[in-house]
């Protein structure tokens, strides 16, 4: 499998294939669509889907395609990178503690400006450009992400935590309004902002945010699009299935580190509070989605809560 994005978009070409072929490929799809039928399907959307123009193009005919045939899905977006650029270009030099940012006052302005601003309506654009209708959300509307501060261990002392600034730890989800929008035939986009007891607002781990809706919206699948090709091992090969047990002993040799840590967590969480399947998977495969979701083919690490 080609997994860079200009190798990878040259995939999607398929006039070569023959008509009786294309019926094929399409009927294959059926039992999976039947099965899903009106099921919620969560996607956190980031890495190189959300940077590269074919694979933002892919990603929102994607989107699209599954709410026609049925299924409905909810969009939650990261935006690292992005805020990362615009706090460069206001000469603000971002802090990290243990990899997490420090988020005081004026960087969280940032974070809401490019998150619940230019990202979020990139988002809401393409699926809206790819005929679908899709409307934007904060953890404000609705009051659906109420949170609080997070604090941070110390890896090397228990006992001593670390204050970031506004980054949040979810208390609840009220997902009245996405399931409002999702009867309405609306495909939700959320921003991972949520708000605290005196109105100030947190910036929430986007992965976070997707396994805890996904949790309370009890859906059939959480997927998380990365920028490699799923959870690999010490030699870079592909675990197509993990369990919490296996799951520690990763963590415990260093195999899973860094920003992976919070993703398997959240899947961990989803899959044991009735998530059905948990993928994290490459999203610099052209229409990775429907191939995870409307085929028998493994395009990355699905979890199991047991």
């Amino acid at each position: 499998m080609k997994n860079d994005s200009s190798a990878a978009s040259n995939t999607t070409d398929v006039s070569h294939i023959a008509p009786r072929e294309k019926a094929e490929i399409l009927s294959q799809a059926l039992p999976y669509i039947r099965k899903f039928h009106g099921k919620t399907i969560v996607i956190k959307y980031g890495g190189n889907a959300m940077t590269d123009p074919e694979l933002q193009k892919d990603f929102a005919e994607d989107v699209v395609l599954l709410k026609l045939v049925g299924l409905n899905p909810v969009v939650v977006h990261g935006g690292g990178p992005q805020i990362e650029g615009l706090l460069s270009k206001l000469g603000k030099k971002g802090e990290f503690i243990q990899g997490m940012r420090v988020t005081d006052a004026e960087t969280m302005d940032v974070v809401e400006w490019v998150l619940a601003g230019e990202v979020q309506q990139d988002v809401v654009g393409l699926i809206n450009a790819a005929g679908g209708k899709a409307v934007g959300l904060t953890g404000r509307d609705g009051g659906m992400i109420r949170a609080k501060k997070l604090m941070v261990q110390d890896k090397d002392d228990p006992n001593k935590e670390h204050d970031i600034g506004q980054v949040g730890d979810i208390v609840s989800i009220d997902p009245s309004v996405v399931k409002a929008l999702q009867d309405d035939q609306f495909i939700p986009v959320v921003s991972p902002i949520g708000f605290g007891e005196h109105n100030e607002s947190y910036n929430i781990n986007a992965d976070v945010v997707a396994a805890k809706l996904a949790t309370v919206l009890k859906a059939e699948k959480l997927l998380m699009l990365t920028n490699i090709r799923g959870v690999l091992d010490k030699e870079g090969q592909l675990l197509t299935e993990l369990t919490p047990r296996r799951i520690d002993e990763l963590v415990e040799d260093g195999t899973i580190s860094g920003g992976m840590i919070p993703k398997i967590a959240g899947a961990i969480d989803a899959a044991k509070s009735g998530v059905n399947a948990v993928h994290i998977i490459d999203g610099r495969v052209p229409h990775a989605m429907l191939l995870e979701i409307l085929s028998d083919q493994a395009y990355g690490t699905m979890i199991r809560s047991h």
